[in-house]
């Protein structure tokens, strides 16, 4: 089903893909943001993170993710409602996870 679509009839719409490794590694977060637009960017600036930009700024992270304004990113860590504290908690307890993991993997090698 289409964008307009969905929106049309208030139905709530998945979030455009951009790299595989970025959706695979923001998947994990996605119970965080209540709105979809709020998980876009959220994967937006880990994408523009990750990017050859030398300078990492909202406009030019923008620009390299190619969206039309960096307003959206920055309305986005301004004035979202999205806690850092469960984006910091949810990594803390993958890397938490992973360490586990490799420690138990090892002890059985």
């Amino acid at each position: 089903m289409d964008v307009e679509l969905q929106i049309l009839k208030h139905l709530r719409r998945d979030a455009h893909p951009t790299v595989g490794v970025i959706d695979e590694y923001c998947e994990e977060y996605r119970n965080i943001f209540k709105e979809v637009r709020n998980y876009e960017c959220f994967k937006y600036l880990h994408l523009g993170i990750i990017s050859t930009l030398k300078r990492k700024s909202l406009p030019e992270i923008a620009k390299v993710v190619s969206i039309n304004s960096a307003q959206s990113l920055h309305h986005f860590i301004a004035n979202s409602e999205w806690s850092v504290e469960k984006v910091k908690n949810q990594r803390l307890e993958k890397i938490t996870l992973s360490i586990k993991w490799k420690r138990n993997y090892r002890s059985h090698r």
